[in-house]
C-alpha cells in the first residue's frame, strides 16, 4: 500500500473532525470557501498555519488537535500516547546554549 502523503492525511483528519462535530463545509464560510475546504479535505491543497488555526477555531478545538490527528493517520505505528510523550519531551527540553 502506498504511504499517505501529509496533505492527504491532513485532509482526512480535517474531514473526520468536521463530520464528528456535525459541521458542514458551509459552516466554515467565515474562514474558508467551500471550494478551498473541499480541496483541503481532498488532499489537493495544504493549509497555512493561519488557516489551520482558523479551521480549528470553527470546530472549537486546539490547532494541535487537528495536526495530531493528521500525524496519527499518517503513521499507523504511532499511538497518541507515544506522540504526546515525544512532544512533551521535545517542548520541555532545555535548548543548548552552544
Amino acid at each position: 500500500m502506498k504511504k499517505m502523503e501529509l496533505k492527504q492525511a491532513f485532509g482526512m483528519a480535517l474531514r473526520e473532525m468536521r463530520k464528528s462535530r456535525h459541521l458542514s463545509q458551509e459552516d466554515f464560510g467565515g474562514c474558508s470557501s467551500q471550494t478551498y475546504l473541499s480541496q483541503l479535505e481532498g488532499g489537493g491543497k495544504g493549509p497555512t498555519l493561519e488557516k489551520v488555526d482558523a479551521l480549528a477555531a470553527v470546530m472549537d478545538v486546539h490547532p494541535l488537535t487537528v495536526l495530531m490527528r493528521c500525524y496519527l493517520l499518517l503513521d499507523d505505528t504511532v499511538t497518541i500516547d507515544s506522540l504526546i510523550t515525544r512532544i512533551r519531551k521535545e517542548v520541555t527540553e532545555t535548548p543548548s546554549t552552544e
